[in-house]
């Protein structure tokens, strides 16, 4: 049978081979945070916050990236909620908290917390630093970045491909957050929005980037890095399980993922970084929770239409996924 079969006309690809990073499974619910919610893109809000009693009671130590006392945080449920805990601890405004790496203060993006955190991790903030505005030649089709975001209103870079565009321009890089293309504020935009404007940029062209990079511990300065190996920062927790954060409902604690859920999840971020340049362990993670009891590609289709349905998939996109979740199944990696 045909993939798509019934399915409702889905837009094209966003980009190929290109920039964005799947988010962290959507914005946070809640209180309005600082950036005032999504992009016109983003999905749509979930329930109310849980009361205090449904919220696991666990708590978490953390310090600030570029050096700070250790913080006790506990009692949260989303991203959006744990940036707000990290900024009561040390009496910051929640938003200049760009994102969070998890047992490493270095702009690893192999150790960027997502919608998953072990129940043993230590947690290091990335606050705002430096601002900066950087103008782009687009000599090319491709910049060669992977665009990610924060699950509460910020996109950043988290990737950029050795010999393109973006690695010749020194001043732009890895973990710095785009506020702005061409004067177009971003803050609030998911990662895949963010991709789609770096897309249809025309080439031979100059644009202008606003970037803010986050604020560097001593030992960090001068370092630029390129992004982690795709697919090389899985591993999640110390061995007792992890902690799982959800746009909708409260977090629950899970066992960590098996070694099929853990190839699988690292197969379909590789196709996202592919097809819409975005990585996202936590959106693959979902894609895999959705596509492994599912019979045939349509039955895939019809569940990400209806879960994930503003990221809008091509229909080789979802082919592609089902082939690599059953790979996965059967062992071959």
């Amino acid at each position: 049978m045909p993939l798509g079969l019934g399915r409702r006309k889905k837009a094209p690809p966003l980009v190929e081979n290109e920039e964005a990073e799947p988010g962290r499974g959507g914005l946070g619910v809640g209180e309005p945070g600082p950036l005032g919610g999504g992009g016109a893109g983003a999905p749509q809000m979930g329930l109310p916050p849980p009361p205090p009693a449904l919220r696991p009671r666990l708590v978490f130590h953390t310090q600030l990236a570029h050096g700070s006392p250790t913080g006790r945080i506990e009692g949260f449920t989303n991203v959006k909620e744990l940036y707000g805990k990290i900024a009561e601890a040390f009496r910051l405004p929640a938003a200049e908290v760009m994102f969070c790496t998890l047992n490493t203060h270095k702009v690893d993006m192999d150790k960027l917390l997502g919608g998953q955190i072990g129940l043993e991790d230590f947690i290091f903030a990335h606050v705002k630093g430096q601002r900066k505005e950087v103008e782009v030649f687009k000599s090319e089709e491709a910049l060669g970045l992977t665009i990610t975001d924060n699950g509460a209103g910020y996109a950043f870079i988290k990737r950029i491909k050795e010999g393109s565009v973006i690695d010749h321009i020194q001043l732009i890089s890895v973990g710095d957050m785009i506020e702005a293309i061409n004067g177009q504020s971003l803050l609030g935009c998911r990662h895949y929005e963010v991709a789609r404007l770096l897309k249809e940029l025309p080439r031979g062209r100059t644009f202008t980037l606003k970037l803010t990079e986050p604020r560097k511990a001593f030992d960090m300065i001068s370092v630029r890095s390129g992004g982690g190996r795709p697919g090389s920062g899985l591993q999640l927790g110390t061995g007792r399980g992890t902690l799982r954060l959800r746009s909708r409902g409260p977090a629950t604690v899970e066992d960590l993922p098996s070694a099929f859920e853990e190839k699988a999840i690292e197969k379909v971020d590789d196709l996202l970084e592919s097809y819409m340049g975005i990585r996202d362990t936590e959106l693959a993670a979902t894609m895999v929770e959705l596509g492994k009891d599912k019979r045939n590609p349509d039955e895939l289709a019809e569940a990400l239409d209806e879960r994930l349905g503003d990221f809008a998939f091509p229909d080789e996109f979802v082919f592609d996924v089902w082939g690599a979740i059953g790979d996965a199944k059967v062992g071959r990696y």
